[in-house]
């Protein structure tokens, strides 16, 4: 599933590309995604331009004149820039049509999405309820310490829920954890606040290296420009179950927390 460090290398490979610049056309050739695409869509955004590309969380804003697309990635999905000539592949479903190039939303498992708004979508019942971003000054372990006061929820959990901070999806929230020598299944409400000055910071670095190796090349995710991220080979525990752990060789385990695989080193976290 793309997260955040996939979704901001998204959003950095795609802006220079569509910012600032008309769009023609939209094609749309499956409206049953995760929410149906509006069917004015092709209305609403002809001959708009591309003012700006935000993200929130794992939601990408594109802003034009009459309102914002808000997209979402979802399971599978992708955005790529192709030549116009390019005829589309299975699954490719929404068609943001430029001068020369396409802008194409590819998604197989269609939980992804396309959705409009006039208002502002910071305030959409999608996003208004997101946490904070963990790049931001107000995301750090005092924050994370009073949020978890007497909460017995895994640390896993509390820190992968949106509400709480966004962005912090499996491979991640294991990776920090790992780096801060926390145990997945410890609960929130039992973390000192210099273990989570130390976890907050884990989460930063991770989530920026994640970012400058263009993300983590699991399964479906590729770029916009269809290459592969390569975060993936500085993987410490994630999907390396019965693997030696890189600091004490303890085989790296897994147990399902959440309805998510938790790699951790019964060793080093505790």
């Amino acid at each position: 599933m793309p997260e955040l460090p996939e979704v901001e290398t998204t959003l950095r490979g795609i802006t220079p590309h569509i910012s600032g610049k008309q769009i023609t056309d939209i094609v749309v050739r499956q409206q049953k995604l995760r929410w149906p695409v509006p069917r004015n869509l092709r209305q609403l955004l002809k001959n708009q331009i591309i003012h700006s590309i935000k993200r929130r969380g794992k939601y990408l804003l594109f802003e034009t004149p009459a309102g914002h697309v808000i997209i979402h990635l979802g399971m599978s999905g992708s955005l790529r820039i192709v030549a116009s000539h390019l005829d589309p592949q299975k699954h490719d479903h929404v068609d943001f049509v430029f001068n020369k190039k396409i802008l194409r939303f590819h998604d197989p498992r269609r939980f992804g999405s396309v959705l409009w708004t006039r208002k502002d979508p910071l305030q959409h019942k999608l996003l208004q309820k997101l946490g904070p971003e963990p790049l931001s000054k107000t995301f750090h372990g005092e924050y994370l310490h009073t949020l978890a006061t007497a909460k017995k929820v895994n640390i896993k959990n509390f820190i992968m829920n949106s509400h709480v901070v966004v962005g912090v999806g499996n491979i991640y929230a294991s990776e920090s954890l790992f780096l801060s020598g926390i145990h997945p299944q410890r609960a929130a409400g039992r973390v000192s606040l210099s273990r989570y000055e130390v976890l907050a910071n884990n989460i930063q670095k991770v989530l920026s290296a994640a970012i400058e190796l263009g993300g983590t090349s699991l399964r479906d995710f590729v770029k916009e420009d269809g290459k592969p991220g390569y975060f993936a080979n500085r993987l410490n525990v994630y999907n390396k179950k019965g693997e030696p752990c890189p600091i004490c060789k303890t085989p790296i385990q897994v147990r399902v927390l959440g309805q998510r695989s938790s790699f951790f080193c019964s060793h080093c976290q505790h």
